[in-house]
C-alpha cells in the first residue's frame, strides 16, 4: 500500500506544479487552488509511504519521478525547451529512482 501512498503522491506533486506554472502566467484562482490541494494531497501520502518506505528511497523516488515528469510535462503543455542536455540527465535520473526502487 505504501508504494500506492507514493505514486498518487508523486501524481499529486506533479499536478500541483503544474498548476503553478499556470497559476502564474495565467492568474487563475483555480490553478492556485488545485496547487495548494494538490501539494497538501502529496505531503500527506508521503507522510503516510515513509511510514514503510525508507526517506532515503522514498524522497528521492519522489522528488526524481516529479522532476522528471515536470520536465515532461512542461516541453508538451508549455512548449519549453527539451534539449538533448535535458534528455540524458532526465534520463540519468530515471535510471537513479529505477536503482533505489531495485535495492529496496
Amino acid at each position: 500500500m505504501e508504494w500506492i501512498y507514493l505514486t498518487v503522491a508523486i501524481i499529486s506533486e506533479v499536478v500541483a506544479t503544474l498548476s503553478l506554472k499556470y497559476s502564474s502566467t495565467h492568474n487563475s484562482s483555480i490553478a492556485t487552488v488545485i496547487t495548494a490541494v494538490g501539494y497538501l494531497i502529496s505531503f500527506t501520502l508521503v507522510w503516510f509511504a515513509v511510514k514503510k518506505i525508507d526517506i532515503s528511497i522514498a524522497y528521492a523516488i519522489w522528488a526524481g519521478v516529479g522532476i522528471s515528469l515536470v520536465s515532461i510535462a512542461s516541453w508538451l503543455i508549455f512548449k519549453e525547451v527539451m534539449s538533448f542536455q535535458k534528455v540524458l540527465f532526465i534520463a540519468m535520473i530515471v535510471v537513479g529512482v529505477a536503482g533505489l526502487k531495485y535495492i529496496d
